[in-house]
């Protein structure tokens, strides 16, 4: 099959789509570490339940991430990116008919499956609509929707279960979600005539069904490898700090819910930018990437020691602040590599492989985190050393790459042209 991309397509709709797709899929995702202060009280969960019921939905999300890739390396990221936005939509709505802890934990590790191919194929989009030189800060781009979504979670979902209730709020960010799906139906598709490169002015892809490289030779590149366990060491990061702030907030510095929302909007604001100014930085430093990942990573370990050190709410903030901006860093990085080294029939895969790493860090991260907080009474300290620990990890990973040559292993036959 072949798809035609070129400057008739507007990559700016297309790049705007898809950061749409991803600030929904955030918040369907991160709401619920808003809502389990109003879901824990009324199932009557533990810090230990309360850890399962946020990790489950990264048991299915990490399951996914290899075969969304690969079916949108086979097959295209349009039917990916549809389906997937559908089906984790469908699953937000029947969070809200949740009756129990167990039926809560099946619905979320089904919603986890259901989102899983849309990392992947959404990359793949960037790799058929943006020459290779420009996909750094396109992926940076939408990647900053996961700050942006951050951010939109609380100031939304935060009023909506306070004024509605936590079942309410999930019935209409899953609407929101279905209106995403149509969205992408009308204004993301393949053109459906083949024409001459010369007579169309347009770059051709060549989306090949016997050309897709195996998984099993991806992982035989030590920079795949080495990005996936990066990825781990800052996913759990990331997903400790989403799944844990609002609680830790409410509960060791006696804020209010709403409060802390509106608080936690701040972080990931900044950190949005953070990322897209990552990207562009990116597309500038070839070659440089290592030290700018290292740094990125030793820095977000000490902003993270002086933030539950700190002892102020304005300090924690300011801190938290501090660690969006240097761990979106190595978010940009890690999602910027792989465009730079691999070719385009191989993007979606690729992506799925690393982003696995990210996603099994989400299923141990709230976990470890909530058996940490009950092994030692309610105090977060232990659980703020893991993640410090987690990030020099990622660091000293960092510290073995090398980006040079990587590209020759599989040239990028179908790189666009201008």
């Amino acid at each position: 099959m072949e798809r035609l991309v070129g400057k008739g397509q507007n990559k700016i709709i297309i790049l705007a789509l898809l950061f749409l797709g991803w600030m929904v899929s955030y918040l369907d995702r991160v709401s619920i570490n808003i809502a389990m202060v109003q879901i824990g009280e009324e199932f009557q969960l533990g810090p230990e339940a309360y850890g399962t019921v946020l990790s489950i939905f990264f048991a299915g999300y990490a399951l996914m991430q290899i075969p969304g890739g690969w079916l949108a390396d086979k097959f295209g990221s349009r039917k990916v990116l549809i389906w997937s936005v559908v089906l984790w939509s469908l699953f937000t709505i029947l969070t809200g008919f949740a009756w129990s802890m167990l039926s809560l934990i099946v619905i979320r590790f089904l919603f986890g499956l259901g989102e899983g191919g849309y990392p992947a194929a959404s990359q793949k989009t960037v790799a058929e609509v943006f020459p290779k030189e420009q996909r750094a800060r396109a992926s940076s781009s939408i990647m900053s929707s996961n700050y942006f979504g951050g951010a939109l979670a609380p100031i939304l979902a935060t009023p909506l279960i306070v004024a509605h209730g936590w079942r309410n709020m999930f019935f209409i960010t899953g609407v929101l979600g279905i209106v995403v799906a149509v969205l992408f139906w009308l204004f993301i598709r393949p053109r459906s005539e083949v024409k001459e490169l010369k007579e169309a002015k347009v770059e051709k892809v060549q989306i090949s069904k016997n050309k897709v490289i195996p998984v099993r030779d991806l992982l035989k590149m030590q920079v795949v490898w080495k990005l996936i366990v990066i990825w781990f060491g800052i996913g759990i990061v990331n997903w400790g700090l989403a799944s844990w702030m609002p609680t830790y907030l409410v509960t060791v510095r006696n804020i209010d819910l709403m409060s802390s929302g509106m608080l936690l909007a701040l972080p990931a604001i900044v950190g949005g930018f953070a990322t897209i100014m990552g990207g562009w930085i990116l597309d500038k430093i070839t070659g440089r990437e290592k030290i700018f990942l290292v740094a990125s990573s030793v820095l977000t370990a000490v902003f993270l020691y002086f933030m539950f050190k700190a002892p102020t709410v304005s300090l924690v903030i300011t801190f938290s602040i501090l660690i969006s901006v240097v761990k979106s860093f190595v978010l940009a990085t890690v999602f910027a590599l792989p465009h730079k080294l691999l070719p385009t029939e191989v993007i979606g895969t690729a992506i799925g492989t690393i982003n696995f790493g990210g996603q099994i860090a989400g299923f141990v991260a709230p976990l470890a985190i909530g058996f940490l907080i009950g092994a030692f009474n309610g105090s977060y300290d232990a659980a703020f050393w893991f993640l410090i620990a987690s990030t020099i990890f990622a660091g000293l990973v960092g510290l073995t790459l090398n980006t040079n040559n990587h590209s020759k292993q599989y040239p990028d036959r179908n790189a666009t042209v201008q």
